[in-house]
């Protein structure tokens, strides 16, 4: 009898322990959210460098899947959430793809004038630009494209909005050399000083104007390093959209973002408008234009100048599928960009026309 006791009792505890681990796991999937973002395209290629093909690797037709993001959200209580975002690339060294982390960060809610993120996580400026660009699948923003910003680092992030949204700013303290250099592994884990990166913007009925800037060492003022400049970039952003348009226009002017650790003082500035236009749900036509003077200091002839044009039919909310030509050619030097080095001794082309696409959920 007693035995009996025992194993209904056990029983009971056991169904009991299920039945808590059941709630527990119901709550802990309710508090969280899976996304992803993928972002493909099949093109043909042309790359030419003082009138000669650049390689074989970058001419001709291909499909490639730029980015494919997955991310995991989850929402401990009203102040506290976690987020990890994956992201692959090709390593060749290993010869293989291979996945990192894009973000990794706790946020703390404590207003809406305030949210802070301990991790890798969205700067203030490019993925601000981005929101406002629509179109980052086809190409980077402007100073993403061109090497003088990133969009994620590892740091202290704050942000907020105030008047329900009419001012919002944010503002990060980070290490300075990017999310796909975390510390330690092979990479540095500290500095002599840190980096800042801010912005501001107003929004207004669809205006927005956003001013920004950056100031440090991209990473690079490591123990018995020598260094001789920090690098600087001041940014604006002027854009207005609804429903059925977007237009706008973002500028940069940097300094020394090349020469870190050289006694060359440098340079650089640009600007980029752009514009879409819906013809109704699943119909939009849109263009850009860049113009970059990456070394205005040292070779002021250096000149870039970037394009795209194109449709894009959107079957559903979450498929976006663009017919583009985008056109990126340098005179009188090299310039690093997202679509490689671009440039000659006397010029270089960089020609692409295809199918770029865009999925997320």
């Amino acid at each position: 009898m007693k035995a009996s006791k025992l194993l209904l009792g056990g029983a009971v505890a056991a169904m009991a322990l299920a039945s808590a681990t059941s709630a527990f796991a119901d709550d802990w999937w309710e508090s969280t959210r899976i996304s992803g973002r993928m972002y493909f395209d099949t093109t043909y290629i042309t790359h030419k460098s003082d009138g000669a093909k650049t390689g074989l690797i970058d001419n001709g037709y291909g499909f490639d899947i730029k980015r494919f993001y997955v991310g995991v959200d989850h929402k401990f209580d009203d102040v506290f959430s976690a987020n990890i975002t994956t992201d692959f690339q090709y390593s060749s060294a290993t010869g293989s793809t291979v996945l990192y982390i894009k973000k990794a960060y706790l946020q703390a809610h404590l207003s809406d004038m305030l949210d802070i993120r301990l991790g890798a996580t969205d700067l203030p400026w490019v993925p601000f630009a981005e929101s406002l660009y629509g179109n980052r699948y086809i190409e980077n923003t402007l100073i993403d494209r061109t090497k003088f910003g990133t969009s994620s680092d590892w740091g202290v992030h704050a942000s907020g909005k105030f008047a329900d949204g009419l001012l919002n700013y944010a503002v990060a303290v980070i290490n300075g050399s990017g999310y796909k250099s975390p510390s330690g592994a092979g990479n540095p884990k500290h500095f002599k000083t840190v980096d800042i990166e801010g912005r501001v913007n107003l929004n207004y009925e669809g205006f927005v104007v956003g001013v920004g800037g950056y100031t440090g060492k991209l990473g690079k003022d490591i123990q018995d390093a020598v260094t001789y400049h920090r690098a600087k970039r001041v940014d604006a952003i002027a854009a207005y959209k609804t429903e059925q348009f977007r237009v706008g226009v973002e500028y940069f002017k940097a300094w020394n973002w090349q020469t870190v650790t050289s006694p060359t003082s440098e340079s650089s500035w640009g600007y980029g408008p752009f514009a879409s236009f819906n013809f109704n749900p699943q119909w939009s036509v849109f263009g850009r234009w860049d113009h970059v003077k990456p070394n205005d200091s040292t070779n002021p002839s250096l000149k870039d100048n970037y394009f795209n044009a194109g449709i894009t039919y959107s079957p559903t909310k979450i498929v976006d599928l663009s017919l583009v030509y985008k056109r990126d050619k340098a005179d009188n030097g090299y310039i690093s960009t997202s679509n490689g080095t671009i440039g000659g001794v006397t010029d270089g082309a960089y020609d692409e026309f295809g199918l770029f696409g865009r999925l997320r959920w």
